[in-house]
């Protein structure tokens, strides 16, 4: 390098090296690190959406039997989720007295804030009746439970704001709201909705 050299003429140089590297990439390689870089942003998107949008749990136990079996794999999300009635939800009593409900718990979604929620039960059957805040009367038509015999009493409940109230599709065999060991479900305790489910019923609920 010659002492003359001025600094505007090392930087030009190294424009010109850099210029010349870049020109010499071979395309393939450019090709693939680009693909590359996709395909790293689309991983990291994927475990963003599994670890905020959606959750994997497991059924636990036979009271939501034969709509989803017990160890079934289950997919639950609960963005922008407002819990509906006919929803299969996951929620959680953790905190509570009950420790024997302290892991997730799956049911349906039967009533909704402002709802009263009539249960009459029969020798072969029940009869689930929703009156909602507008004085609106439902018979709810659910071909989807089991029951064997009467496991509960006949009852009324009004449910509160910020609350749901659940059942099993298993109603001979599920503790739920009409139980006073869970009760009314308050809807900060709801993990989300299930999406889908893997296993002996195949597809998504309902």
């Amino acid at each position: 390098m010659s002492e003359f050299d001025t600094k505007d003429e090392l930087k030009d140089r190294d424009c010109d090296i850099t210029e010349k590297a870049e020109k010499s990439q071979n395309p393939i390689v450019k090709g693939i690190l680009e693909q590359l870089d996709i395909f790293i942003i689309a991983f990291s998107l994927i475990i963003l959406a599994t670890f905020f949008l959606v959750r994997v749990c497991n059924v636990n136990g036979d009271s939501m039997k034969d709509t989803l079996i017990h160890e079934d794999p289950l997919i639950v999300s609960d963005l922008f989720y407002t819990p509906k009635r006919g929803d299969i939800v996951v929620f959680h009593q953790t905190g509570t007295e009950e420790n024997d409900y302290n892991e997730p718990i799956v049911k349906r979604v039967i009533g909704v804030a402002g709802d009263t929620v009539k249960i009459e039960h029969f020798s072969d059957n029940m009869r689930v009746t929703i009156t909602d805040s507008d004085g609106n009367v439902t018979v709810l038509e659910e071909d989807y439970i089991r029951y064997d015999y009467p496991s509960y009493h006949n009852s009324e409940t009004y449910v509160e704001e910020g609350t749901v109230f659940v059942m099993g599709d298993n109603r001979s065999h599920s503790g739920d709201s009409r139980s006073s060991k869970i009760g009314l479900v308050d809807t900060r305790r709801i993990l989300g909705k299930v999406v889908f489910q893997f296993g002996s019923n195949v597809g998504k609920p309902d």
